[in-house]
């Protein structure tokens, strides 16, 4: 199917994102899974049965021979667009980034999948030797149980602020239920990947000051997050900074 251009919002590698009237399309290409897609939906419903401000699903569908997902459209600017025309209150745009992920981590959605099996399979899926697979499946299976909804891929694009300053959390296709600290480094590794390691550091002090929460125990997790999330890299150089972190494990 081909789509107008200026109805697209949003391209990326295996998809397309487009408005049409009040709702948004999420148009996948035609080799991707159907169960990834079915599951995305899924996760989303999921999500909305708590109280938090994001996209209702309106319809899981077939264009052409490829899956789609309509959604509702948000209007707004998105908190990266935010801060990259307002640097002087960038401060303010990251505390905020910090208010609704310490937001979402008080919500529960029993049925999402657990972070824990997630990243497990993750692990056996990775490309490092099977010593390492064994140091981060041991070091997963030690970390604290919880069973906080979890984004998954939380960072200042996924934010929309709509014009009256309501936030607005938009793709769910990673939700789990887990340990909130997995989440937090996550997005730490996602704007490190992006260029922005100052703001991936002021990010990580000011969520750690925040929630209470110890520095060294999201830093914990990073090996594991950074491992699960090699899985889906493509770029090399994204890669080696990837392995880089996994390889802060100490092993014998």
């Amino acid at each position: 199917m081909t789509v107008q251009e200026d109805l697209i919002i949003a391209k990326r590698p295996n998809k397309v994102i487009y408005r049409e009237g009040d709702t948004v399309v999420k148009l996948f290409n035609t080799d991707y899974s159907k169960a990834s897609v079915l599951n995305e939906a899924l996760n989303q419903a999921r999500v909305e049965e708590t109280d938090l401000n994001i996209p209702r699903i309106h319809e899981v569908f077939k264009v052409d021979g490829q899956w789609a997902i309509r959604s509702d459209f948000i209007e707004g600017k998105t908190l990266q667009q935010l801060m990259d025309e307002n640097p002087d209150k960038k401060d303010e745009y990251l505390k905020q980034l910090v208010e609704l992920q310490m937001l979402i981590h008080t919500k529960r959605a029993p049925l999402l999948t657990k972070l824990k099996d997630k990243m497990h399979r993750k692990i056996s899926d990775s490309k490092f030797e099977a010593t390492v697979r064994f140091e981060l499946h041991t070091r997963l299976e030690g970390m604290p149980k919880h069973k906080k909804v979890c984004h998954g891929d939380f960072n200042p694009s996924n934010v929309i602020i709509t014009p009256d300053g309501t936030p607005f959390i938009i793709d769910w296709a990673h939700a789990t239920q887990g340990n909130a600290s997995a989440d937090v480094a996550r997005t730490y590794l996602y704007l490190t990947l992006e260029g922005k390691e100052q703001l991936a550091k002021e990010y990580l002090k000011l969520f750690c000051k925040m929630s209470d929460t110890a520095l060294q125990y999201v830093q914990n997790w990073m090996p594991i997050v950074a491992a699960s999330q090699s899985v889906k890299e493509n770029n090399p150089e994204d890669f080696e900074m990837l392995s880089r972190w996994v390889n802060v494990v100490d092993y014998v």
